[in-house]
């Protein structure tokens, strides 16, 4: 492992406190997949689990330190201090911990008056005892230790003179760090800011900061901690968590490295975060939130005209901060608000040459507008406005094949069960094609259907594979008379691309997405269009 400055930690947490999140459940497998992204993006710590408490986390320390070459971080394991009225050599848990070959471990211990008499049931002299005892024992087996104390804003609020009391014992027992947790997340900055700038003044221990995010001020609470002088951030990616979540990593470190100034991870790693944010996303298998700040797709996407035109003259007039540093980029929507800066810039970003055209620019902006009238979107389906971006451009629809007439049959049976077929005739290099194929449903026939009578042509789409399908009613004039829109996703395995389709029913809708998707799927591969 590389040598690192140890004047300020950033601890994550993901691999035990954001695994209580609801919806999360971790194989040893993907605890290793999820460190080595963290070990990537360059955290100082790395708390993987309560080894002793559970298999899989006692497991995963013994892989861990076999399967995995830390560059950066430190394998960290959790545990509790030693139970009351005993020794802390004699400990079967506290032991847990040493026998995980951790080289850190972080101890949880109570610094609230109530806990300690209502959880603990023991004595508030008893669980100083049992900080002092554990400590000290991890310590002098060459352990780092670092405790967080648990509650400990709200043991503070009730009697700020035993949870100070806490940090000291831990501290003077040879805790490197004593972190102040607010488990239920009820704080706001400015009391953060006041209470540990207190606590630093009062013991003299080198403090660090666990937020929970219940009044969505987790970031800003860990920030303001640093403000006071605390010097470790516990936090976890995404900021999954129990209930609300934890701080979140990336926030804290965009904050740390763009606005204070702070070194807090290697060289290079920040502009690896919008990709390592995703990666663990995957991984957990929760959909990335599109806007999270600094990573989501939609942290650097313009939708207002009077935005793109201020950013056409400098981006940095609408963005606090160079997306490219964190590995994210701009994105420029395009939807009834745009005017022409955001279509010119959404065509630099497309790679399609207005040539400076204002007439033609105007024209876009028109058809824009009127067709998101007609319940058409833009802004989720960048390849449908390309394409309609093209058509203005050459003055004729970028074309592929030609459709004659398509349909769909569904068949209810006498068993309950249905079929579906599909059948399209269309024209394509000059040869007229008839296709009939079956389905799990009328749009995959079509799909289907399509791809029979179009593969052999154009053997690119073969690539293709639609990975997902959104369809909303929008709202009509009269009862059922609405309006449908479909959105297609299609990937070729390099990239993925949204197309959009609007029509009175469901399956003509998604014909349009369809004929999208397969005609910038063409597009896309380099296959020059038909004359």
């Amino acid at each position: 492992m590389s040598s690192r400055d140890d004047s300020f930690h950033v601890f994550d947490t993901t691999l035990r406190d954001g695994a209580q999140r609801e919806g999360i459940n971790l194989t040893v497998a993907d605890k290793l997949t999820i460190a080595r992204h963290l070990d990537d993006f360059g955290v100082g710590f790395i708390e993987g689990g309560w080894p002793g408490a559970n298999p899989r986390d006692t497991e995963f320390f013994a892989r861990a330190q076999q399967e995995i070459d830390f560059k950066h971080a430190q394998l960290v394991a959790f545990g509790a201090t030693r139970r009351p009225s005993t020794k802390a050599a004699e400990d079967p848990q506290v032991n847990a911990l040493l026998d995980s070959g951790a080289p850190v471990i972080t101890l949880v211990a109570k610094s609230h008056d109530r806990h300690v008499e209502l959880a603990l049931r023991t004595t508030l002299d008893e669980n100083l005892a049992m900080v002092r005892d554990s400590v000290s024992y991890l310590v002098s087996k060459g352990r780092r230790v670092f405790v967080d104390c648990e509650h400990f804003f709200d043991g503070y609020k009730a009697n700020p003179e035993y949870a100070k009391s806490v940090v000291r014992a831990a501290s003077e027992a040879g805790a490197d760090v004593v972190i102040l947790c607010d488990t239920n997340g009820g704080m706001l900055p400015a009391q953060v800011t006041a209470i540990v700038s207190t606590v630093l003044a009062d013991t003299g221990a080198r403090l660090g900061m666990h937020a929970q995010d219940d009044t969505g001020c987790a970031v800003a609470n860990t920030l303001a901690a640093v403000d006071a002088g605390a010097t470790h951030v516990q936090c976890t990616a995404n900021g999954y968590g129990e209930r609300v979540g934890n701080a979140n990593l990336f926030p804290v470190v965009g904050a740390l490295e763009l606005k204070y100034g702070k070194k807090v991870i290697p060289e290079g790693a920040l502009a690896e975060m919008t990709r390592i944010s995703h990666a663990i996303a995957e991984v957990v298998n929760l959909t990335p939130s599109t806007h999270q700040p600094y990573v989501g797709v939609s942290a650097f996407a313009h939708k207002a005209g009077l935005h793109a035109s201020a950013i056409k003259v400098d981006p940095d007039l609408y963005q606090h901060m160079d997306p490219a540093l964190v590995g994210n980029h701009m994105r420029m929507l395009v939807s009834d608000m745009a005017g022409r800066a955001s279509i010119e810039l959404k065509a630099k970003e497309l790679g399609v040459e207005l040539g400076g055209d204002r007439e033609l620019v105007g024209r876009v902006v028109a058809s824009v507008k009127e067709r998101e009238l007609r319940g058409y979107t833009y802004e989720a389906a960048d390849a449908s406005f390309e394409l309609l971006l093209r058509k203005e451009v050459e003055g004729r629809a970028l074309s592929y094949f030609r459709i004659e007439s398509w349909r769909a049959i569904v068949e209810d049976r006498p068993d309950g069960t249905h079929a579906n077929e599909a059948t399209v005739k269309l024209w394509a290099k000059g040869e007229r094609i008839v296709a009939t194929a079956e389905g799990n449903g009328p749009v995959n026939a079509l799909d289907r259907a399509l791809r029979v009578g179009l593969e052999r042509i154009y053997p690119e789409l073969a690539q293709l594979e639609l990975t997902d399908y959104k369809v909303r009613i929008l709202e009509g004039k009269y009862g059922t008379d609405s309006t449908t829109r479909v959105l297609i996703t299609t990937s070729d395995g390099r990239g993925e691309w949204s197309t959009v389709g609007v029509a009175e029913n469901v399956i003509a809708a998604s014909w349009q997405s369809l004929e999208d998707a397969y005609t910038y799927g063409l597009l896309r591969a380099g296959v020059a269009p038909a004359e």
